[in-house]
């Protein structure tokens, strides 16, 4: 990757609060590049995994509103029963069409239009799940030439989702969580 990333786009669903907890805990809150955050949850749920994520991470966590603007030292997390995607003006927009494997939000649109709009300039990171949402994401965004990274299926809490995503992207970086922590790290601008 030859260009700074300018988005990290992660999803996971069974397991992946976890997972993404891991490896967003130690990032600070002045950490450079915008994260997208996609989990699987019931559409009926109460409750904010913004209160969750606020109160363990240094990073910001919101919920993400239509038309806002990406910026970095945030982690967004998708809203319950809304697809997320970017636009090339790097502003959210939520839609609420068709499930996409069995989901909304579906991580693979998300993905997706991450890649239309930062092309190799993304980061795709696939973390524990129970379902195969994400590997065709994943796939997109390899193919764009940005990074995909899976989390180690025998780490994941349920290996679905990861071993997915390595049939379908052979070229994606296979990373325990305290790798991909060390590694977005590592890309921080200080």
């Amino acid at each position: 990757m030859e260009a700074a990333p300018k988005v990290i786009v992660m999803g996971g669903s069974w397991g992946g609060i976890q997972a993404s907890l891991s490896v967003l805990q130690n990032l600070p809150e002045t950490y450079s590049i915008p994260i997208i955050l996609v989990l699987h949850r019931l559409r009926n749920q109460e409750g904010s995994l913004q209160e969750v994520f606020d109160k363990k991470l240094a990073l910001k966590a919101v919920e993400i509103e239509e038309k806002e603007a990406l910026r970095p030292g945030y982690v967004y997390l998708a809203p319950a029963n809304y697809h997320v995607l970017l636009e090339k003006d790097h502003t959210f927009s939520l839609d609420v069409s068709e499930l996409e494997n069995y989901s909304r939000p579906a991580i693979d649109v998300t993905f997706t239009s991450a890649a239309d709009v930062f092309s190799e300039n993304t980061i795709g990171i696939l973390l524990s799940g129970a379902s195969k949402d994400g590997s065709s994401g994943l796939k997109y965004i390899f193919e764009k030439r940005g990074m995909a990274i899976v989390q180690e299926p025998e780490e994941a809490e349920v290996d679905t989702m990861p071993l997915a995503a390595i049939a379908m992207v052979p070229g994606c970086f296979i990373l325990d969580t305290e790798r991909i922590k060390a590694f977005l790290l590592s890309l921080h601008d200080r």
